[in-house]
Formats: C-alpha cells, sequence, structure tokens
C-alpha cells in the first residue's frame, strides 16, 4: 500500500481557491524580468506545471506555465503572450535563475517537452506521479496523492479546459495556482 499515511475519507478538506489568492498572469517582458528576480531569491524547490490544449490543438504546447516557490509565492506564465515574434517564447533566463532548484513536477514525461520548447528545462526534478508507481500505490494523480498524503481534495473541473483560450477565466487561474500550491 506504500509509505504515505492515508489520509483519504470523509476527513479530505476541499482546497478550491489558493491560499494566497490568484496571482496576476506574467504577459509581459517587464513582469517576467521581475518575477525571475523573485524567483531566484527564493528556497528550496519550485513546483513547476503546465497547461496544454492537446485535446483541441495538434500540439503538445504549453499555454499557461505554473511555479510556485517558497519566499517567492506562485507565478503563472503566459508564454504565447512572451513570443515576441517567435515561434515560442524564451525562458532560459528563469531556467538560469531557478537552476539551484530541485523542481518538483506531477508527470514529468507530460510537462518536461513543452518545457524544453521555451529553453525552461531543471537540473533535477522529482516527479510526484513516478514517486506514486514506485511506492506501488493503486491511484497517483496528483489529486489522488494530494488526498492521501495531506488530506485535501483538490478541485480538478478545469484539466481538459482548452488552455489556448484567451483571456483565460479566473477559475482556470484559481485550479492552475493550486496545482503548484
Amino acid at each position: 500500500d506504500g509509505d504515505l499515511p492515508a489520509a483519504e475519507g470523509p476527513s479530505c478538506v476541499l482546497v478550491s481557491a489558493p491560499a494566497d489568492g490568484i496571482p496576476p498572469v506574467i504577459d509581459s517582458p517587464g513582469a517576467l524580468d521581475r518575477a525571475i528576480a523573485v524567483l531566484s531569491a527564493g528556497t528550496g524547490p519550485l513546483a513547476v506545471d503546465t497547461e496544454r490544449a492537446q485535446s483541441f490543438r495538434y500540439s503538445a504546447k504549453a499555454y499557461l506555465i505554473q511555479l510556485r516557490r517558497a519566499g517567492a509565492g506562485t507565478f503563472l506564465i503566459d508564454p504565447v503572450a512572451l513570443e515576441g515574434g517567435r515561434e515560442r517564447a524564451d525562458l532560459s533566463a528563469l531556467a538560469e535563475a531557478t537552476a539551484d532548484a530541485e523542481w518538483i513536477i506531477h508527470a514529468a514525461q507530460q510537462d518536461l517537452p513543452c518545457l524544453a520548447e521555451v529553453d525552461l528545462l531543471p537540473e533535477r526534478v522529482f516527479d510526484t506521479e513516478l514517486a506514486g508507481r514506485l511506492l506501488g500505490l493503486p491511484r497517483v494523480s496528483l489529486s489522488a496523492l494530494a488526498e492521501r498524503a495531506l488530506g485535501k481534495t483538490l478541485a480538478k473541473e478545469h484539466s481538459a479546459a482548452d488552455w489556448s483560450k484567451r483571456p483565460l477565466p479566473e477559475g482556470w487561474l484559481s485550479y492552475a495556482a493550486l496545482d503548484v500550491e
């Protein structure tokens, strides 16, 4: 059954809004520079997630990148708005600024290819889905792991949304911020 304590059941708490509120979407080079400075000053691991529109588009392109780090908070980055006339955004400065951090990603095999497209790759990664599989847990979705380890149920109603849509609705941004919180 794995080494994680089982917290599932009626005692689980539904988490439907980020504790710090919904951060603004980073959609300009200046806002990205400010985010990079704050994230580089943060400590510990960096939680990373992406939102794609694979059911609606022919690519696995990231349409939103979510980051969270202790001492820095949560950041929602719109890589499409940061393309600046190029085919893809260049987030290599963000990768360099967070190179000291181990990245925590759920289902890294899905997120790493679209992160690589924007030059955002970790030096070290911890994949929570893979960890759950190695522990032999019966369910390894992010929601299932959060319930089991933390006693918290995540609202996951926007996982299959068309993330290429603009502007992104507030409910979607809340959902996205929770995935890294």
